[in-house]
This record gives structure tokens, C-alpha cells and sequence, in this order.
């Protein structure tokens, strides 16, 4: 258990911290599903937007930290990938 003052303030701003970033990785994974889904439909123009809107909210988990950036490529290359392949 924490004793001082500064460790118990460290408690209070990591459990703010970890709201704040399940949120955006939760936000993430539902863009990244977006995509899958169109995918799993063969609905290309559908998958290509889904796909242009998860890449900004990918690299802006990469910037806050809740994300690797090579993570964040990987899946966005896949993701691509796979977009592609449906034409």
C-alpha cells in the first residue's frame, strides 16, 4: 500500500490514466472491427472507407502512447493488404 503523498497521487493519475487509455484502445479496436466486418461481407468500397478512418485513430493511439507504432503498421499493412486483394 502506498505511504506518501506522492505515491498515493501516483494511484489516483495511473487509475485516471488507464480509463482514459482503455477508451482509446477500445475505440481503436472498433474501427479496426469496422473494416474486418466489410471485409468478412467482400463489400470493398465499404472496407476501403472503414479502412481510411481506422488509420488516423491507429496512429493517434500510436502518438498517446497506447499503442506500438510498429503494432499500429503491422496491422494497418495487413489490414491494407487485405482490402486490396478483395478487387
Amino acid at each position: 500500500m502506498a505511504n506518501t503523498p506522492q505515491a498515493k497521487k501516483r494511484i489516483r493519475r495511473n487509475n485516471r490514466r488507464a480509463e482514459v487509455n482503455g477508451a482509446r484502445v477500445s475505440r481503436i479496436r472498433t474501427f479496426v472491427k469496422k473494416v474486418e466486418s466489410a471485409l468478412l461481407e467482400g463489400n470493398k468500397d465499404a472496407a476501403a472507407a472503414a479502412l481510411a478512418a481506422a488509420q488516423p485513430e491507429m496512429q493517434r493511439g500510436v502518438s498517446k502512447g497506447v499503442l506500438h507504432k510498429n503494432t499500429a503498421s503491422r496491422k494497418f499493412a495487413r489490414l491494407t493488404k487485405a482490402v486490396a486483394a478483395l478487387g
